[in-house]
Parts: C-alpha cells; structure tokens; sequence
C-alpha cells in the first residue's frame, strides 16, 4: 500500500476516533459515578438501560482508543460500527436524516476501517 494510503487510513482511525471518544466519555463518566439510567433501544431482546450504557461505553469510549493506537482494530471498529448502526436505524429510526446523520457518518467510517484495515502505522502492523 503507497504512502498516501497509509497515511489516509491513519487519519481515518484517528481523528473520527478522537471526536467518537468526546461521545463515549460522559457516558463513561455516568458509568463511573454508577448512574445506569440509559436508554433502552434493546429492550425487546431483553438489554437494559445498564447494559446497554455499557456496550455504548465500550464502543464509543474505549474501542477509539484502540483504533487510535491501531490495535485489535478490525475487531473494535466492528463494536463501533454497530452501535452507531443501532443508534442510526432504532434510536432515531422516525428521525430526519439530519438527526441520524452523524451515527451513519461514523457507521460508514468504522465500516471502511473494518474492511482496509488500520495501515501500516498501527499496532496491529507492528505485531505481525
């Protein structure tokens, strides 16, 4: 893969990473001041409010950071992925696409990681 690839797949891990991380952490936060009032857009395969608080958690908070440094990348894009899936197509399913915007933004962008991968400038590069 040419510089300018590597190079554009290390932007497209970091900076979204970096904004999705200002999402994940006041939910973070409500996880470490032990405040599970969440939304419960599962509730009918039987997630609660704290369980899914805490998937959001993961996905949005600690799995950029992973992507970020370029570790275990293709496997936390796809957590990440799938809650801005969730958070597109059943949280704001009646939603104007301007609501739902910034999710699909982000699920097309972790989707696209998945797929190439992190890039030579990564974690998952140097442990091969």
């Amino acid at each position: 893969m040419s510089l300018k690839s590597n190079l554009g797949l290390a932007l497209l891990r970091i900076i979204p990473s970096a904004l999705m991380i200002t999402h994940g952490y006041p939910k973070f936060q409500k996880v470490v001041n032990q405040d599970f009032e969440f939304a419960e857009p599962l509730s009918g395969i039987g997630m609660n409010g704290a369980v899914t608080l805490v998937i959001a958690v993961l996905a949005e908070f600690f799995a950029p950071i992973l992507i970020i440094l370029g570790l275990k990348t293709k496997w936390v894009s796809l957590l990440t992925a799938a809650t801005m899936a969730v958070a597109a197509f059943i949280v704001h399913f009646s939603d104007p696409v301007k609501v739902k915007e910034k999710a699909l933004l982000y699920l097309v962008i972790y989707v696209v990681i998945f797929l190439m991968g992190p890039g030579k400038y990564s974690l998952d590069q140097r442990n091969r």
